[in-house]
């Protein structure tokens, strides 16, 4: 046998290897790249477009979406908050760690406010990641929601003051409930300044008018469990009901319900769209929900391990989600309209 045909022999050898390789090496990179595809693109007709968190371990919560279109968000048991600009997530770090950071709303200057239980702060932190926190007077704090007014306060719910609290130009003015049994938990401004929040366990909806008087509504479900509040264009106020599996309406004095599809599906969040829907989410169900003109739809997430927690929409109406098992999600405008 000549070299010349041992060569060529091993030539061909050597590529029909090298030809089982890298078909073996595509096949293995093919799955590689559909998640990563999946992660950044809606890749489906779904509409839907994910962004995993930069550390694994990270587990957003609260979700605002601030006039320049940065989506802003909290994430537990981490110190840092997160900002997703021009398809980048960034970590800020802010210095203390989080637990149940549940209160989470932008100012018209695109700085984000959050509350921070266990330091006993509410905090301010700008576009470029320089925070400014004031401290709460209280040894302990159990908050809840955050809501900022069009006139710059800040509102926050405070289960350990039994309190509805506003924060301006430094100063904390607190509107106390009254009640042992209150647990206040969400606040929602309206565009002239009207404030509601939800007592949990009181069962009510608190109103404090521009002027500072309170008042207090008994939802029609006793023991429904109130959870987030939001205030949509025409000034009508939606809350969830979490116990019964509804969302509740409350306009011109008087209460309309409306029961979830899916049973038990564990609402956790709610915001209304400059379209008049009014989006919300389904933890147990891994679901997305939306109610528009009395009728409710659902959105189901791509992964069975979806946990969408909070939610909020843009002014181009795409509806913004987090999801607890470590997801960024957004659902196109176009597709949420034609649910």
């Amino acid at each position: 046998m000549s070299l010349t045909v041992t060569v060529a022999g091993r030539i061909a050898e050597w590529s029909g290897r090298r030809r089982v390789w890298l078909v073996l090496a595509a096949l293995l990179l093919v799955p590689a790249v559909a998640t990563v595809l999946w992660r950044l693109e809606p890749w489906s007709e779904s509409g839907l477009i994910e962004y995993p968190m930069l550390i694994r371990t990270d587990i957003p919560t609260a979700v605002a979406v601030a006039p320049d279109g940065a989506v802003w968000f909290t994430i537990e048991f981490s110190d840092a908050i997160g900002v997703l600009r021009n398809g980048r997530i960034q970590r800020l770090p802010k210095g203390t760690q989080n637990l149940e950071p549940l209160g989470l709303a932008v100012d018209a200057q695109g700085a984000a406010w959050y509350t921070d239980a266990p330091a006993r702060v509410i905090s301010r932190v700008s576009p470029d990641g320089a925070i400014k926190s004031f401290p709460l007077a209280t040894p302990i704090a159990r908050l809840g929601r955050l809501a900022v007014a069009p006139d710059g306060a800040v509102w926050f719910t405070d289960a350990t003051t039994l309190s509805i609290t506003r924060l301006k130009n430094g100063v904390f003015t607190r509107h106390d409930i009254g009640s042992l049994r209150s647990s206040p938990f969400g606040v929602a401004v309206e565009a002239h300044g009207t404030v509601w929040a939800t007592l949990q366990e009181a069962n009510k909806l608190v109103h404090i008018s521009a002027d500072g008087r309170l008042a207090q509504f008994d939802v029609p479900t006793r023991a429904s469990g109130l959870g987030d509040v939001a205030v949509d264009a025409s000034g009508a106020v939606w809350f969830l009901e979490l116990r019964v599996n509804k969302i509740g309406r409350f306009a011109d004095g008087r209460f309309t319900e409306f029961t979830i599809p899916t049973p038990s599906a564990g609402l956790t969040a709610l915001a209304a769209a400059p379209d008049g829907s009014l989006w919300f989410t389904e933890i147990r169900a891994g679901q997305l929900g939306r109610l528009r003109e009395g009728q409710v739809s659902e959105v189901r997430l791509p992964r069975s391990d979806a946990r969408p927690f909070g939610v909020a929409v843009d002014a181009a109406n795409n509806v913004w989600y987090t999801d607890l098992s470590g997801w960024l999600g957004m659902l196109r405008a176009d597709r949420a309209k034609a649910r």
